[in-house]
């Protein structure tokens, strides 16, 4: 690897980029992809590691090329420091997530409810503006309050986030939507939200609840086909 080639990979990690290493074999040519300079065939087989986050060894144009995938770990926002936040945060963290509470009430946003996880004590507009969310995040809303749902939302559908989930009954789903009509989200905008947010396993129990949103989260990032819509 040239020391130029190391630099744009370390560059790439450290902000947080997707990138793929493609080493030609047995000669060792290489590229980080993505690169407009890589040939189109190679681009599409980085592209399709990248989507799949496996690496391996593919065959192209009588060429055999190494593709080693360097995804950044998939983020979670969660708003609202509530009772199903403190079940939600750690079984993300446990898949790989990299979790982050967002909620300006400091009685609730506390390391003491939150062990090892970030927290953000601003309001959802300032936090989502700095979380960024992008195609490796996803963005759920916990609080039930419009003053830090809403911002949340709007944030997350103006971005790129893989997964968007609000918890809320179907009613206050209806409320939702009107509301973020009015600032500007079309109906295709809008279908983007999961809400109720969670698989429907008959989740009661907070911690149930937090199974079936990370559930749904996770077949949300693997294209699975998902079932039908909790309830709560």
């Amino acid at each position: 690897m040239t020391p130029d080639l190391l630099a744009a990979l370390q560059a790439a990690r450290a902000a947080k980029r997707p990138v793929v290493l493609a080493t030609r074999l047995p000669d060792g040519a290489q590229y980080l992809l993505p690169d407009p300079k890589a040939p189109a065939a190679l681009a599409v087989a980085a592209a399709a590691a990248l989507h799949g986050e496996a690496s391996a060894s593919v065959a192209l144009g009588g060429e055999t090329w190494f593709l080693h995938v360097h995804n950044p770990p998939p983020r979670l926002a969660i708003i609202g420091a509530v009772h199903i936040a403190q079940a939600l945060a750690p079984f993300a963290a446990q898949t790989g997530f990299g979790v982050t509470v967002i909620d300006p009430r400091g009685a609730f946003a506390t390391s003491e409810r939150f062990p090892g996880v970030e927290i953000s004590r601003d309001w959802p507009d300032e936090a989502m503006a700095r979380f960024a969310p992008d195609a490796r995040s996803a963005v759920v809303t916990l609080t039930h309050d419009p003053k830090l749902d809403d911002p949340a939302l709007d944030a997350a559908l103006r971005s790129e986030a893989f997964y968007i989930g609000a918890l809320g009954s179907r009613k206050t789903h209806a409320a939702r939507l009107k509301r973020l009509r009015e600032l500007g989200h079309d109906d295709a905008a809008l279908s983007r939200i999961h809400g109720p947010v969670g698989l429907d396993i008959e989740a009661v129990t907070a911690p149930e609840i937090a199974v079936s949103i990370l559930a749904e989260i996770i077949a949300a990032r693997r294209g699975a086909a998902m079932g039908q819509k909790a309830a709560a």
